[in-house]
């Protein structure tokens, strides 16, 4: 792909022919996106320190190639991770510090897949939250996540 074709594909909405989706797009409410993810989401199990989910992949979730998006998968991993956080009784998730995921296998429209977050460390200042995503049915596993956050200082009044 030349540059100017890149530029085009990364440029959606900007500058002449402006995307005709913009108003639509401009127009979500705040925090769209975490619904957009976890639509149809269920929470199966939860406890201190892991909640265990499950859904199925829906059509708005594909990639070019029609199976789970990379991205979306990554969205899943934070705020199914974020949500043990709050299992500890915090009144706030933190941020983000690092995640990584490494992506072993895909999921297709309609699969239920099941997700499964566990606290590896939950501290004062520091969460560390492990992510498995496996295909429900026979456990094999799409993609294993970590991810770090921090979490700020309680002050005390």
């Amino acid at each position: 792909m030349d540059l100017e074709s890149v530029k085009k594909y990364l440029e959606k909405g900007v500058g002449e022919g402006e995307d005709k989706n913009a108003a639509t797009i401009n127009g979500m409410p705040s925090r769209f996106f975490e619904n957009f993810i976890m639509q149809g989401l269920h929470v199966d199990h939860i406890e201190k320190g892991r909640v265990l989910c499950s859904m199925k992949v829906p059509p708005r979730l594909l990639n070019a190639g029609n199976f789970l998006h990379g991205g979306a998968t990554a969205s899943l991993v934070d705020l199914v991770g974020s949500a043990v956080v709050f299992t500890y009784g915090a009144s706030s998730s933190g941020v983000s510090v690092e995640i990584s995921i490494t992506y072993l296998d895909s999921a297709f429209v309609g699969e239920e897949i099941e997700i499964e977050a566990k606290a590896l460390r939950v501290g004062k200042t520091v969460a560390v939250i492990t992510v498995e995503i496996r295909k429900k049915k026979s456990g094999k596993i799409i993609a294993q996540g970590r991810h770090t956050k921090y979490l700020a200082p309680q002050s005390k009044m």
